[in-house]
């Protein structure tokens, strides 16, 4: 590593150390932080955030960030150092742009608001968080006028979680897939052999669901000794650094599956933060190197792997163990069917994978008009009912089983649904890569054996960060670009078999 890379890296180091004690703030703030200390947390959120921007585009950052790319210009791209100075470069571009005193607020207002989401998400109250969600859309607004020329007033905040993704590939990859996800739908409903969830929808007891849930992690590959497991009233994955990846997940007493694959969607966050290469430490590296390729892990696992059948010949006759009175009759096929029964529903972060990705393209059209200002903060809400009827032929009976269950707004995170249907296709696409490479995934699966799939993921995905963009990462892992047809086969090929469709 050349001095000027070397000085690079210095400043960066600081910058990422702010950033990792607004996140243990933010962690805090999600999990244990007494409901007084909210203004104060805001405060010490704002401060910290507006160091860390200052710090990365002041002139002798700035100065620092030339001389590295002067350094580093003839090196290839597979060079670490060269991949970093390019990220930061993209990065110094897009915090330029954007004014401190924004940068200050818009921290203050979200910190403020998410213990306001949760009240009103409590109280089905949606007027106490439309004021605070109306700041938040103005901030959003504002910030994407921070990036004009642009072609879509949506694409500076895509833009943020899925670098390079414009708004309108986003939407010509949804026309593709709502129409053929609600024809599964209705192919399930009418043509389908009837499917029961009633063995998970019992009474199961919380502290057993935790143990659970903490063994399979384990088996997973989670490294506790450099993770936690808490409750939070949304479930995130948060990080300190490599070496202290924190995932956090909630617990329904009647329904198996809220946490069961809530920690398993969770986990997948925390293996792909946690298999990132030392080297790549406290550096804009040291993180998956967009939303989609980060959901495409935790969906794998949650979906790919822990909603499959060989998955459940592992685990079912531990389950079973556990939960003798509830499920020691019940066999396996029938589990099996139950956990992956097709069902619209309330909540997104329940819904089956058939349905799934309209709830995202619900959230992702309510957002394009909220901030192209076609769609009042208060009109939100009818909006959205009248959405979830369109889209899935159901009501909300309140808005906290509608448009206030998501964490995402109180935040800021305009852009970051998207990513999570993105994700979805890169996991698919990726997994018939996986099979390709290990034939019998399944059986290795089967035997409660993941270090292979890990091992493959560790090498291909993981250790890279944020060393290439994600279309990069895509084509050098299975030669492709995004496409939804991977996906779509293996949703064919389950639900065919789940649902006895001819």
């Amino acid at each position: 590593m050349g001095a000027k890379t070397e000085r690079l890296r210095e400043l960066l180091g600081e910058i990422f150390d702010l950033n990792a004690a607004s996140a243990v703030l933010g962690w805090d703030q999600q999990t244990y932080m007494p409901p007084g200390g909210a203004e104060a947390r805001a405060q010490q959120l704002s401060t910290l955030s507006r160091l860390s921007h200052d710090k990365f585009v002041c002139d002798d950052f700035g100065a620092a960030l030339q001389s590295a790319q002067s350094e580093v210009a003839k090196l290839p791209l597979e060079n670490d150092d060269a991949a970093l100075v390019r990220r930061t470069a993209r990065d110094f571009d897009k915090q330029h742009r954007v004014p401190s005193e924004w940068v200050a607020e818009f921290s203050l207002e979200t910190a403020r608001a998410h213990p306001i989401w949760e009240k009103a998400r409590a109280e089905a109250d949606f007027p106490h968080f439309k004021p605070a969600l109306e700041i938040i859309v103005r901030l959003k607004r504002d910030y994407a006028e921070f990036f004009r020329p642009y072609e879509h007033v949506y694409d500076p905040l895509i833009d943020d979680f899925e670098p390079g993704m414009p708004t309108r590939q986003v939407k010509a990859v949804f026309d593709i897939l709502r129409p053929q996800q609600v024809e599964l739908l209705r192919a399930t409903k009418e043509h389908g052999r009837p499917v029961s969830d009633a063995p998970v929808r019992q009474a199961f007891d919380i502290e057993k669901q935790r143990q659970f849930g903490v063994a399979v992690i384990k088996e997973l590959g989670y490294d506790f000794n450099r993770g936690r497991l808490d409750k939070a009233v949304h479930p995130f994955t948060t990080s300190f650094g490599i070496d202290d990846v924190r995932i956090t997940t909630r617990y329904d007493p009647d329904f198996l599956n809220d946490a069961l694959f809530s920690t398993i969607h969770e986990c997948g966050h925390a293996l792909y933060e946690q298999g990132i290469t030392s080297s790549l430490d406290r550096t804009p590296l040291a993180s998956g190197t967009s939303m989609a390729v980060h959901e495409s892990q935790s969906r794998m696992w949650e979906n790919f792997v822990g909603r499959s059948r060989p998955f459940w010949v592992a685990f079912y006759p531990r389950l079973q163990v556990l939960f003798p009175g509830l499920l020691g009759k019940v066999k396996l096929a029938d589990f099996y069917r139950a956990i992956n029964k097709v069902e619209p529903s309330l909540i997104r972060v329940d819904a089956d994978e058939a349905t799934y990705n309209l709830h995202i393209m619900l959230r992702f059209e309510l957002e394009i008009e909220l901030m192209s200002g076609t769609l009042a903060v208060q009109d939100l809400p009818e909006a959205w009912n009248a959405r979830m009827r369109d889209y899935l032929g159901i009501t909300p009976p309140d808005d906290a089983q509608g448009v206030l269950q998501d964490v995402h707004w109180s935040f800021g995170g305009f852009g970051y649904f998207p990513t999570y249907a993105l994700g979805n296709l890169v996991a698919a696409q990726l997994w018939e890569q996986i099979a390709k490479d290990i034939p019998d995934l399944e059986a290795q699966i089967a035997r409660a054996e993941f270090a292979g799939l890990l091992a493959w993921l560790r090498e291909n995905i993981h250790r890279h960060g944020a060393k290439y963009y994600p279309v990069e990462l895509l084509q050098r892992v299975t030669g492709q670009d995004l496409t939804p047809e991977p996906y779509l086969r293996y949703l064919r090929r389950k639900f065919g078999e789940v649902y006895d469709l001819r």
